[in-house]
């Protein structure tokens, strides 16, 4: 059999299949690095993040459309953040799934594939055939195309613009003549296919405004399974590359960092990672006591760190420090104490800030955000809690108010002036490109709405490595571009 292999752009997979079928391929093979992405279940039931679905999705249509043998083989691991997900498939000439490789995982997979599938798949389906009879046509309008001979029709992008159906195109052309009932003698083939193009443009164009207009973001509803196997792999992998195999968590008794050390007892095991309690003598007596929850539901070893004495050292210089102060200190001490404890046992702090709070900028510069490695970044408060009840942390840290716990009696939605469920639902919005403005016409409070979009955008430089002056031409994150510096 003959064979092609693509590994172009997947939005050009179809033309570029089509032109491998034309040639007489049998079978296309896609090579693909797709990083994952979506949490949410996939409409058509295919096993982990959305893009899987997809890619399986293109594959089954470009196997179905050219009754030929697909085989997708996309890249597994992660690498700077991005988890690649696996997931690969051969798809039989009738679109069939054949086999499917596992997700996350390294995996060999094997199928026989009988050539003669193809010749019933394209008896069944003759696609292929109509293509190769129309083709003389197609290469005689294209011609004239790009000759200039428009037969009279000029593409137009005001019609476009309009999105004006077929019965109100330019009466010029051959179907603007022939809805207005033109005599037949006038119509030639050139123009009709001018005017198809107009008419597929208007779809686009119609289309684009219905994602705009008619969409919204994607769903704040997770996997959580899903994403507990993603995350797990994804912290194995990283300390993986770095030749590491334990992890150091800050447990506060709080909602993330539980999360985080569940994640990484499932990652590395509980003899492979240290939880570590840091409490400041204002802190709450439950912080510790959940804390202890935690350690106990896990079975990781442990250890407590009073902070006390090194915060009260450095503040007795400063003795008109504030609360915002007060808190930063403290907040960069448990970062040292985190950081000399993951060298003392030859591991590496994990971090467990969430996109909520990284958004707000509700964190310690260079003290929460310090952390190499990071499972919860990219989800959502909301996301985090729905994740915390499928790994079974315990209720009473999972239902309670949610605080920095630096100042007696603080809670994160005190500070914020909007509840957690509210920020997330407008976060979600403004991130997938939707504007405030947009966001009020859909109905959403202006006060909630100006409250979060101020956040966002007041604290964007908190978020950014610093900011280094470039003077060669090999300066770090501007023109020395290798992916992952380890």
């Amino acid at each position: 059999g003959r064979a092609a292999l693509l590994v172009c752009e997947d939005a050009w997979h179809g033309l570029a299949g089509t032109l491998a079928a034309l040639d007489d391929a049998q079978v296309i093979f896609v090579s693909a690095a797709a990083p994952a992405r979506g949490t949410n279940p996939d409409s058509d039931g295919a096993p982990g993040p959305a893009t899987v679905g997809r890619w399986e999705r293109l594959m089954r249509g470009l196997a179905e459309e050219h009754g030929v043998f697909v085989s997708l083989a996309n890249l597994v691991g992660s690498e700077g953040g991005k988890m690649f997900a696996g997931g690969s498939c051969v798809m039989g000439p009738h679109g069939d799934l054949r086999v499917r490789a596992p997700i996350f995982d390294e995996a060999v997979a094997t199928v026989e594939m009988d050539l003669a599938d193809i010749v019933r798949a394209r008896a069944d389906t003759p696609l292929l055939a109509d293509l190769r009879t129309a083709m003389p046509h197609l290469r005689q309008a294209l011609g004239a195309i790009e000759r200039g001979d428009r037969g009279g029709v000029e593409f137009d992008p005001a019609e476009v613009r309009r999105g004006e159906d077929d019965a109100e195109l330019d009466p010029r052309s051959s179907v603007g003549q022939q809805v207005r009932g033109a005599p037949p003698e006038h119509q030639d083939a050139t123009p009709l296919l001018t005017v198809r193009h107009q008419s597929i443009a208007s779809v686009i164009v119609s289309s684009q405004a219905t994602a705009n207009h008619g969409g919204g973001p994607p769903p704040l509803t997770i996997d959580a399974a899903l994403v507990e196997a993603w995350l797990t792999r994804f912290i194995r992998h990283e300390l993986q590359h770095r030749g590491l195999t334990k992890g150091v968590v800050g447990v506060s008794g709080g909602v993330d960092s539980a999360v985080t050390a569940f994640l990484a007892t499932r990652a590395l095991g509980a003899e492979n990672v240290l939880a570590l309690r840091l409490p400041y003598r204002t802190s709450s007596p439950d912080s510790l006591v959940h804390a202890q929850l935690v350690v106990d539901a896990l079975g990781v070893p442990s250890r407590t760190i009073d902070i006390s004495n090194a915060v009260d050292g450095f503040l007795a210089q400063a003795p008109d420090a504030d609360g915002t102060r007060r808190g930063n200190v403290m907040a960069r001490t448990r970062m040292i104490a985190l950081f000399d404890q993951s060298a003392a046992l030859g591991g590496v702090p994990l971090g467990t800030g969430n996109k909520t709070e990284r958004l707000f900028g509700y964190f310690t510069w260079h003290a929460d955000d310090s952390p190499p490695i990071n499972p919860l970044g990219d989800l959502f408060k909301t996301q985090v809690w729905a994740l915390a009840r499928h790994l079974g942390v315990p209720n009473v840290i999972v239902d309670k108010p949610a605080s920095a716990d630096l100042i007696s009696g603080q809670t994160d939605e005190g500070d914020f002036g909007i509840s957690y469920a509210k920020a997330d639902q407008i976060l979600n919005w403004l991130v997938s490109g939707f504007t405030a403005q947009e966001l009020m016409a859909r109905g959403f409070d202006r006060a909630d709405v100006e409250r979060v979009r101020r956040r966002l955008e007041g604290t964007h430089w908190k978020r950014r490595l610093p900011t280094v002056a470039m003077l060669s031409h090999s300066a770090i994150g501007e023109s020395y571009l290798r992916p992952v510096d380890y």
